[in-house]
């Protein structure tokens, strides 16, 4: 089985406790192998997903009876947009456990086959009760984001509409509740709601987890410039111009010498001698005519 790199650093004891303990049913040598390249997964899975996919797969192969490692598997295949894929190692996760954490991505993954209203039904199940605030608030967001796939932008909105969205305390959903929430409001043509929810996900919004400044400074016609690019440009503009300053400086130079080689008394002096010269030299190496050419003639 061809391995990827990982960097000595990473000991596998990086991982969730629970984690570990699913582990521990696997040959101590291979739980580290196993947990090594799920910490890797858990590293890149944000900024490069097909990387985490690449060492999820790893992981699979090595302990493909562990439900750690498929929940894994579906959440870098779901980060790559393989949803087919996700969805099945998310229903072998929970075959293995019996829990029901992940059935709101799950519900998600069907809207990513295309499959709204599997969606809607699934945010209708008995399973939804059972999940915790931040399981029910995730399912809320998939139920309204499949309205919207649907076109059903009203119900959308109801959908949302919630007291975990009237609160004021910010949890971890807050930001991601109130930003979709202005969106819907917006793609309603809400403009002025729409700009003050974005508003109010931005103040919940510590760790940037959404765009929501982006699309308040959008809406109040804000345009932000990027420093760095406009010196990058500036700094490929310079040298062209320095070279046509050089240009016009050297055409200035030799239009300038050309001027004074034409009204320069001594230079035309100089010339008038030179040319006497040239007449009296030719006049000295002229080819002498002797007189006796006329003997040259017939005689009578």
């Amino acid at each position: 089985m061809k391995r990827l790199p990982i960097p000595d650093d990473v000991t596998g004891e990086e991982i969730d406790a629970d984690v570990r303990q699913e582990l521990q049913s696997l040959p101590k040598g291979l739980a580290e192998d196993v947990s090594r390249n799920l910490v890797m997964v858990a590293r890149l899975i944000d900024e490069d997903p097909e990387g985490a996919y690449a060492y999820s797969k790893i992981a699979l192969r090595l302990a493909s009876r562990v439900a750690a490692v498929r929940e894994a598997a579906g959440f870098a295949a779901y980060a790559n947009q393989k949803y087919s894929e996700a969805l099945a190692e998310f229903r072998a996760a929970r075959r293995m456990t019996g829990n029901v954490d992940l059935w709101p991505v799950m519900a998600d993954c069907e809207r990513g086959l295309g499959r709204p209203e599997k969606a809607l039904d699934m945010a209708g199940a008995p399973e939804v009760h059972k999940l915790d605030k931040a399981g029910q608030v995730e399912m809320r967001l998939v139920a309204a984001g499949a309205r919207r796939d649907i076109g059903q932008l009203d119900a959308a909105i109801v959908t949302l509409q919630s007291p975990e969205l009237a609160s004021n305390s910010v949890q971890p959903w807050t930001a991601r509740l109130r930003y979709a929430y202005a969106d819907a409001l917006l793609a309603a043509g809400r403009e002025d709601e729409a700009r003050e929810w974005f508003a109010k996900a931005v103040e919940s919004d510590k760790d940037g987890s959404t765009d929501a400044s982006d699309r308040l400074a959008e809406l109040d016609g804000v345009e932000f410039v990027d420093a760095l690019v406009e010196d990058e440009d500036e700094d490929e503009v310079a040298p062209e111009a320095e070279d046509e300053d050089e240009a016009e400086a050297e055409d200035e130079s030799e239009t300038a010498t050309d001027a004074e080689a034409d009204t320069d008394p001594d230079t035309e002096v100089e010339s008038e001698v030179d040319d006497e010269d040239d007449i009296v030299e030719a006049e000295r190496t002229k080819p002498v005519v002797e007189a006796d050419d006329d003997d040259e003639a017939p005689r009578g």
